[in-house]
């Protein structure tokens, strides 16, 4: 026969899940953390990335891509004016990325701050103006 304290009781079993939940739960909610400044690492490279492209851009060029033209420039040799003779790209490897949320980069001309450019990323919320926003200035 069975003695009385084999096995677990039904309140114990219960006591386990709950902690086990709890547990889950909170591990759930840092993974989430971890992600969320995964994706702005991930921006703020393309960024970089991509100010390195604009850079090779304008040492050939003697400038900078125009809004019109856009970050499209860098892969593909503009049709919109002005078009410069010594454009010897493609400046990225594959087309113009877009940022972590599925959302285009926003490129400046001219930028702020000074800068002759600027690269946007309008952050979670996709409009511009919020805490999240990622710049390149």
């Amino acid at each position: 026969m069975f003695k009385k304290d084999d096995g677990w009781s039904f309140m114990e079993t219960l006591i386990v899940i709950s902690i086990v939940l709890i547990l889950t739960t909170s591990v759930g909610f840092m993974g989430m953390n971890s992600l969320e400044k995964a994706r702005k690492a991930s921006v703020i490279s393309q960024i970089d990335s991509l100010c390195i492209a604009l850079e090779a851009f304008y040492i050939d060029t003697g400038s900078y891509p125009t809004k019109e033209q856009g970050l499209s420039a860098l892969r593909i040799k503009p049709q919109v004016e002005p078009i410069s003779t010594f454009w010897n790209g493609p400046y990225l490897y594959k087309e113009v990325p877009k940022d972590s949320w599925g959302n285009a980069f926003e490129y400046i001309v001219p930028g702020k701050e000074g800068s002759p450019y600027g690269i946007l990323s309008f952050g979670t919320d996709g409009k511009e103006g919020g805490e999240d926003d990622i710049t390149s200035w």
